[in-house]
């Protein structure tokens, strides 16, 4: 795999989308898109399994996140591109869970099942060795269009996280989640103060600047 943090190709000529007369609108502009982006390409180049192993990338460089030999879980880790570079930034162990089956990767444990099932806890502190010193969320609703509702439905998955990154954490860990934008509600952002020394906002520039999305960077966490 190449260097992670090496610098993205510079931006090619607009590619022109043939014979998409058959595709729906919203298809061709997704294929526009995908076809102009930097971060595809240099995510293939790169061997990430999607372009959003970048924002992770750079919320560790700003953030210091993945400590050398630390412990990480990744909720809802499909395709494993999160999981993947948790382990190339020196990562111990990565376990993964998601109700999507996961393609293996070399170093990282992943699991298809729901985080919320009954004694799943107790199995992935198992895999990890002990509670987790970082975790991660970067999980997301189908979207509906309606962006109230889109956001309380982020926001319910995001809030479940942190439930779950609470009982999980070992001390001092750190916790990171995708949010649209309006940040964390009153009462989640309670709890992250509450429980951990700094809650950051970010918005990693690997983030699509006509997407919503952001991310909450907690860091410092307090059992109770």
């Amino acid at each position: 795999m190449t260097d992670p943090t090496s610098k993205l190709p510079p931006r090619r000529d607009a590619v022109r989308l043939k014979n998409a007369r058959k595709l729906s609108s919203s298809s061709q502009r997704w294929l526009q898109r995908q076809l102009n982006d930097p971060y595809v390409t240099a995510a293939k180049a790169a061997g990430w399994r999607s372009r959003a192993a970048f924002k992770l990338i750079e919320l560790d460089e700003k953030y210091k996140l993945i400590g050398k030999g630390s412990r990480v879980l990744d909720l809802g880790a499909a395709p494993g591109g999160w999981s993947q570079v948790a382990l190339e930034r020196g990562a111990a162990k990565v376990v993964g869970i998601d109700l999507l089956e996961i393609q293996p990767v070399a170093g990282a444990d992943f699991i298809q099942a729901d985080f919320l099932e009954e004694g799943i806890e107790a199995r992935l502190t198992a895999l990890l060795g002990g509670k987790a010193d970082l975790v991660l969320s970067d999980m997301a609703p189908n979207t509906s269009g309606h962006v109230a509702t889109d956001h309380i439905r982020i926001m319910a998955l995001a809030e479940t996280a942190l439930a779950f990154a609470c009982e999980i954490l070992a001390p001092d860990g750190a916790f990171v989640a995708k949010l649209f934008q309006g940040g964390a509600e009153k009462d989640m952002l309670n709890t992250l103060k509450a429980r951990f020394r700094s809650v950051k906002h970010a918005k990693p520039p690997a983030s699509r600047k006509d997407s919503k999305e952001m991310y909450v960077v907690a860091t410092g966490f307090r059992p109770a």
